[in-house]
């Protein structure tokens, strides 16, 4: 089948990852690590003196990566196209899989691999795995998201990033996603640039971590997407990365900020290898900031989750390991709905902490075989009580306003409460800063911020 890809280029504009491709050839080479702000934003150097991503794997489900760039290669594992066949570590015409590649994992070259593009673990390596975007005219054997899914869990994957949209997932899809769930793989997917506040199936699904985007000052950016569902944030504004068929290219958009929230959990499942993925999704959360003058917000807020990430305090702060699901949703285990009971399609999600929940459903042939009137309601009680012993608890029905598959509408609860609060005042010289004193602090504070701040 062929995949709906809703953050690609359509009818010539760029509207997914990469808003603003421009060719960098009139660029030296020092330019372009100089134009990789978050890097300095992130102090990657001091970041790198304690976790460079070394032995771990990240997926890259995109389009085909140019395992031949000069920043890339090495890194570069050979992969699988599941949209045409063979592997996807050949030079591709769309740029979007390099991209998020170099972002990711992107090892720089020349002198002291001193030039070119770098990524946040630079020691990582890309399983790309390839799909057929939805301009693309698949054959009958094309393989689709699920296929993708299943070959990375299997293939040593223990990060995969999905800088794309689903607006509907298969059964088959979502067995796919709550088997890597199982097999403790941290999903992070992009939450799109349409600027809207609704999120698609595989944004809001269960178990994934979803990313929007926030400029240089660690404020959202407005075509960002956004919902109850969207954990953390990630630059993604003129963002600099390599290019399948050009050497560099620019670009703005949520794409950039799950590659780079890719990049933090490598860094993470490198330092912390005993760490389950919600235990690393707890790092990033505990360790997230807001930008000046938003420290006062409920969290999870819609826009920016529980904040932007700071790999280096994630990677250093004496953080609590924490329960095994962490922030993170589980998906809701499988039950067949009652006879004639209702059935609710992509209705799931308890919290991480909690079990999860059954839904029996209310059967109705019971009450009409006994008719109306009293013995009727007598018969509904009877069976609400036993139920609840029988479940410990009586939820809410899945699917509607505290059901993770509802549609996001006013009311819907927060991922997490208590221990996910952000706590007390945001304390940092810069928005992105790590330490007190690390150099390169990266942006300079605007002018209306007290000196320090």
């Amino acid at each position: 089948m062929s995949f709906t890809r809703t953050l690609r280029a359509v009818g010539g504009v760029v509207v997914a990852g990469a808003l603003l491709f421009g060719s960098a050839s009139a660029a030296s080479a020092d330019q372009i690590r100089d134009d990789q702000w978050p890097l300095k934003s992130f102090d990657a150097e001091s970041v790198w003196k304690v976790s460079t991503g070394k032995g771990v794997t990240v997926a890259v489900i995109d389009d085909p990566v140019n395992g031949d760039h000069p920043d890339l290669k090495g890194n570069v594992l050979p992969g699988k196209d599941v949209a045409h066949g063979g592997h996807a570590d050949q030079e591709d015409l769309n740029n979007h899989g390099t991209s998020m590649a170099s972002i990711i994992a992107g090892h720089g070259h020349g002198a002291g691999n001193s030039e070119g593009v770098k990524g946040l673990a630079p020691d990582a390596k890309i399983l790309p795995v390839g799909l057929p975007a939805d301009d693309e005219i698949a054959g009958p054997d094309a393989g689709g998201f699920a296929e993708a899914v299943n070959y990375a869990v299997d293939n040593g994957a223990s990060v995969i990033n999905m800088s794309f949209g689903q607006a509907f997932l298969t059964e088959e899809d979502k067995q796919a996603l709550s088997n890597a769930i199982k097999k403790d793989v941290f999903l992070v997917v992009a939450t799109g640039n349409e600027g809207k506040g609704k999120l698609d199936q595989l944004t809001s699904h269960p178990g994934v971590v979803a990313v929007g985007a926030v400029d240089k000052a660690g404020k959202v950016r407005e075509d960002s997407n956004y919902g109850p569902q969207t954990m953390l944030t990630a630059p993604g504004t003129l963002i600099r990365s390599a290019g399948a068929n050009k050497p560099y290219v620019l670009a703005n958009g949520t794409s950039d900020s799950a590659a780079y929230v890719s990049g933090a959990a490598a860094l993470l499942r490198a330092k912390f290898p005993d760490l389950t993925a919600g235990q690393i999704a707890n790092r990033l959360v505990k360790t997230a900031g807001l930008p000046q003058g938003q420290q006062g917000m409920k969290l999870p807020d819609p826009h920016y989750g529980y904040g932007f990430i700071r790999p280096f305090s994630a990677l250093t702060q004496n953080i609590p390991t924490g329960s095994k699901n962490g922030p993170l949703k589980t998906p809701k285990a499988e039950s067949a709905p009652a006879a004639g009971g209702p059935s609710a399609p992509g209705a799931s999600g308890t919290g991480g902490d909690q079990a999860g929940e059954k839904n029996d459903g209310l059967g109705t042939g019971a009450i009409v075989g006994i008719g109306v009137g009293v013995l009727a309601v007598v018969a509904i009680i009877v069976i609400v009580v036993v139920r609840q012993k029988k479940n410990g608890r009586n939820g809410p029905p899945p699917g509607g306003p505290g059901g993770f598959g509802g549609p996001g509408g006013p009311g819907f609860p927060p991922q997490q409460q208590g221990p996910y609060q952000q706590p007390g005042p945001y304390q940092q010289p810069g928005p992105y800063q790590q330490q007190p004193s690390a150099p390169g602090a990266f942006p300079p504070a605007p002018p209306t911020q007290p000196p320090g701040q």
